[in-house]
C-alpha cells in the first residue's frame, strides 16, 4: 500500500508541475523526461543484457531524422512517422548489434562507439538528404484529435501541441509507457534470459538460451525506445542537427544508467533528474559543471558502486554475499 501511495503522489506532482512552474522549468522538465526514456532504453542493452554500448545516441538521431525527413518531404504526421522511426531504429540496432555478437568488454565498446560516430558523420555529410551541418527545420508539432460536439453532430478537431505544457504532458506519457514497457520486459522470460547472458553468457548458452537472437532483441528494443525519444525531440524543436548527437550524449545516458543503478528503473529515473536538472540549477557555475560531474561519478563509484537505487536482484545478491562473508568471519 505505501508503494501505491508513493507512486500516486509522485504522479500527481508530475501532473501538477506545469501549472506551477515557469516555461524555463517546464523546458528543463521535458529534457529530463527525454533522458529518462533514453536511460531506460539503454538500460535494456547495458543493464539487463550486459552489453556495453557507447554509440546509443545514434538511435536517438535515427528517430529524429526519420520524423524530420518524412514530415518535410511527404507531410507525414508525427503519429504516422513514429512507427516507421521505431522500425528503422530497430533495423539499425540489429545492423549494429549483429557484428558485435561475438565480442565482449572493451572490443564491444569500441565497435559500438565506431558505429555511433559513423551514423553521425553520415548525417553530417549527406547534404542532399539531411542538409548536413545546417540541419533540418520546420517540422510540424504533434497533433491530437479531440472530440468536438456540435449541433451538426460529432466531429474531431485537430489540436496541435505547440505550448511547452502540452509537449511536457506528451513526453510524460511517453516516459510512463517506457517505464511500464521496460518493467514488463524485465519481469518476462526474455528479461530473465538477458540477465542470464549478463551474468554468464557461456552458461546461459549451455542452458539453452538462444544468445544470438536474445542479444539482437536487446539492441533492437533499446533502439526502439531511443527512436521514440528522438522523434519527440525533433518535433518539439522543429529543428534537428547532427551536432545534437555527439559522443558526449551517449556518455551522459550511460552515466545515468550507471549512477542510478545498472538494471534499476527507479534509479535511472532519479539519476536522470539529478544529472539533467541539477546542472541547470547551477548554470552560473557552468565552467565547473564537468568538474562536479566527474567528481560525483567518482564518489558514487567508490561509495555506492551498485548505484543510487540498486536493482532488486542486485540488492539481493549483495545482501547474500554480505551474509556469507559475515558467516565466514564468525
Amino acid at each position: 500500500v505505501p508503494k501505491v501511495f508513493t507512486l500516486g503522489g509522485l504522479l500527481a506532482v508530475l501532473v501538477i508541475f506545469p501549472q506551477i512552474a515557469n516555461n524555463y522549468m517546464i523546458a528543463v522538465g521535458i529534457t529530463c523526461l527525454i533522458y529518462v526514456a533514453l536511460g531506460l532504453g539503454l538500460n535494456i542493452v547495458v543493464g539487463l543484457c550486459g552489453l556495453l554500448d557507447l554509440g546509443y545516441i545514434a538511435f536517438y538521431a535515427v528517430g529524429a531524422y526519420t520524423y524530420s525527413l518524412l514530415n518535410l518531404t511527404f507531410g507525414i504526421s508525427f503519429w504516422a512517422a513514429l512507427p516507421i522511426g521505431v522500425l528503422l531504429g530497430m533495423i539499425c540496432g540489429c545492423i549494429i548489434g549483429y557484428p558485435t555478437l561475438k565480442m565482449r568488454g572493451d572490443y564491444l565498446a569500441i565497435v559500438t562507439l565506431g558505429f555511433g560516430e559513423i551514423i553521425r558523420l553520415v548525417l553530417n555529410n549527406w547534404d542532399d538528404l539531411t542538409a548536413g551541418p545546417n540541419g533540418l527545420f520546420g517540422m510540424d508539432k504533434p497533433t491530437l484529435l479531440l472530440p468536438n460536439f456540435t449541433e451538426a453532430g460529432f466531429t474531431f478537431s485537430a489540436f496541435p501541441l505547440k505550448s511547452l505544457p502540452a509537449l511536457y504532458y506528451l513526453i510524460l506519457v511517453i516516459a510512463i509507457l517506457t517505464i511500464i514497457g521496460v518493467r514488463r520486459l524485465d519481469n518476462s522470460r526474455i528479461g530473465r534470459a538477458w540477465i542470464a547472458i549478463r551474468e554468464d553468457e557461456t552458461a546461459a548458452e549451455l542452458s539453452g538460451v538462444p544468445t544470438t537472437w536474445i542479444k539482437l532483441l536487446a539492441y533492437a528494443l533499446g533502439a526502439a525506445f531511443a527512436s521514440v525519444a528522438g522523434a519527440f525531440f525533433a518535433a518539439k524543436l522543429s529543428y534537428t542537427n547532427p551536432n545534437f548527437f555527439l559522443f558526449m550524449e551517449s556518455c551522459i545516458v550511460l552515466s545515468i544508467v550507471v549512477l542510478g543503478g545498472v538494471g534499476s528503473i527507479p534509479g535511472i529515473v532519479v539519476a536522470a533528474l539529478i544529472l539533467i536538472a541539477v546542472p541547470e540549477v547551477f548554470r552560473e557555475l557552468e565552467n565547473y559543471r564537468m568538474l562536479a560531474f566527474g567528481g560525483i561519478m567518482t564518489t558514487m563509484m567508490v561509495l555506492k558502486p551498485d548505484g543510487l537505487i540498486p536493482a532488486t536482484r542486485k540488492r539481493r545478491q549483495t545482501e547474500e554475499t554480505q551474509m556469507v562473508e559475515a558467516q565466514k568471519e564468525s
